[in-house]
């Protein structure tokens, strides 16, 4: 089976013959035709995230897939061949630069019936991104104020979308190229972050979600009215989420150092930081496609690569200039 391989951290993606995937009884086969690029892969790549993913190597890339079953395992009920549906694997059964990838039947869904594969292939990751910091962890409101960064990417172009779903007010950063785009979102208040200062204009926000990091996270805390909230995905990591992954005490002690100082500057603002790295969920891909087909989410695939393209679609997160989404096209 053709797949695409990390040998070795920070060396460019490698393809390679690797062994068909083993399935077990609460697994289901699916013939990748799709697989979403994202930020996380090439962190991964990079080996950013060894320390709390101790992946052993090598190990094929690709977090995000949608395809066909060929085959499920004996326990397997809700899935049958034929059937068409989109994953995030769980981040110990990664691997969806491959042809084929076994996947647990709780992190499967039907993809949404409006999509096309690379549509759906471009979904389950940014989706459950957004569904996880605007519902589970912010508990967006109606009529509450939501700031979503780069609302043109992957995860903000989702958001955006799920948080006007939610009946928020929602303000974006984006370039002026972008903003009629985000406006088409959902977004009601754009912020050119090339010439504007997103701190001197917005006030009063009960939640931040911050893919961006640094200072733009310290930023965004300041835009906070007393007792909102910013949900960081690109860390620190907090304790909580140390607690959440089982790491080891080191580990924990490790991230809560990390962390401390953002913690303090909330908690001195009176509003609060959480970090959230995404979990695979079927059960929320279920209502995400629901959502899509509905008409109130609709996936942005800015570009489409070919399989064999995977080293150089990977590097093109880096340089940037589309929106969305990247996905790779594996098989027709």
């Amino acid at each position: 089976m053709r797949a695409f391989v990390v040998t070795k951290y920070k060396e460019p993606l490698q393809e390679a013959d690797v062994a068909e995937p083993v399935i077990g009884d609460r697994d289901v086969l699916v013939q990748v035709h799709a697989a979403g690029l994202n930020q996380l892969d090439e962190k991964i790549r990079l080996g950013e995230f060894k320390q709390i993913l101790p992946y052993k190597l090598q190990l094929i890339l690709g977090n995000d897939v949608a395809g066909t079953v060929l085959r499920v395992g004996q326990s397997v009920k809700g899935f049958k061949p034929g059937d068409e549906v989109y994953a995030r694997p769980h981040q110990d059964r990664i691997g969806t630069f491959a042809e084929r990838i076994a996947i647990a039947e709780e992190d499967l869904a039907l993809k949404p019936v409006a999509t096309t594969m690379e549509e759906a292939g471009s979904l389950p990751l940014v989706a459950l991104t957004a569904w996880q910091a605007l519902v589970e962890q912010g508990n967006v409101q109606p009529g509450q104020k939501v700031l979503i960064h780069a609302g043109a990417g992957g995860v903000g172009s989702t958001a955006i979308q799920l948080a006007k779903h939610l009946g928020a007010t929602v303000a974006t950063t984006a370039s002026s190229s972008n903003a009629g785009f985000v406006r088409d979102l959902g977004a009601d208040v754009v912020i050119d972050y090339r010439n504007q200062d997103f701190e001197k204009l917005l006030s009063g926000y009960d939640l931040v979600l911050d893919s961006l990091g640094g200072e733009n996270l310290q930023k965004s805390l300041r835009i906070l009215k007393p007792g909102g909230k910013a949900i960081g995905i690109a860390g620190p990591p907090d304790p909580a989420f140390a607690r959440r992954a089982g790491l080891n005490p080191v580990l924990l002690l490790a991230t809560t150092a990390l962390s401390s100082k953002i913690r303090r500057k909330a908690r001195k603002l009176g509003v609060s930081y959480e970090f959230l790295f995404m979990r695979a969920s079927g059960d929320q891909l279920r209502r995400i496609s629901a959502l899509v087909d509905d008409g109130a989410l609709r996936p942005i695939v800015g570009r489409v690569f070919t399989f064999g393209q995977a080293p150089e679609a990977l590097q093109s997160l880096a340089a940037g200039g589309f929106r969305g989404k990247a996905v790779l096209s594996v098989t027709a």
